[in-house]
């Protein structure tokens, strides 16, 4: 995968401006990074381990269940851009970015198809991965969404809160 990190760390891209003057008031771990990679199978758990390295290496304050949940998301969006979207966009990129409470993830393509949750039907195994997305960040107390790119592709993304969400009575 390619690694075009803009942050504290990890490769950052040389974006021009020098790094006493960027925002002083960013926490260590803040920053937007972005991993290209061809829209083949084997690039999908490559994703998942770049997105899980790049946020132990980063220090994200996010407890296990949520790491797990995120590499959960970029799996299954990853998965979702080879299987439908490779004939007409051969390269897929992850984003991470993280802020000082939150973190999302998401994957674009440029296939212009805008994919949908699908309901569970028992008899299908697969098309439920967009409807699980939806679900781990709706428990997380987070969002999940859909965008059109100016290049007429698409964005797929979910963002997630690094704090616990507080149990509704």
């Amino acid at each position: 995968m390619d690694d075009h990190g803009r942050g504290s760390d990890s490769r950052p891209a040389d974006d021009g401006v020098p790094v006493e003057r960027r925002p002083p008031d960013l926490l260590p771990y803040e920053g937007v990074w972005r991993f290209t990679a061809p829209a083949v199978d084997a690039s999908v758990p490559q994703a998942r381990h770049a997105v899980r390295d790049l946020l132990y290496r980063q220090g994200v304050p996010a407890s296990q269940d949520l790491v797990q949940g995120l590499l959960l998301i970029v799996s299954e969006l990853a998965t979702n851009a080879v299987r439908h979207a490779a004939l007409l966009s051969p390269t897929l990129a992850v984003e991470v970015a993280v802020g000082a409470e939150w973190v999302r993830v998401s994957v674009e393509d440029n296939h212009p198809y805008r994919p949908t949750a699908l309901e569970a039907d028992h008899g299908r195994t697969g098309g439920r991965g967009l409807l699980l997305v939806r679900e781990i960040a709706r428990e997380a107390g987070g969002v999940c969404d859909i965008e059109h790119t100016a290049s007429g592709g698409k964005v797929v993304w979910a963002a997630l809160p690094l704090k616990p969400a507080e149990a509704v009575p």
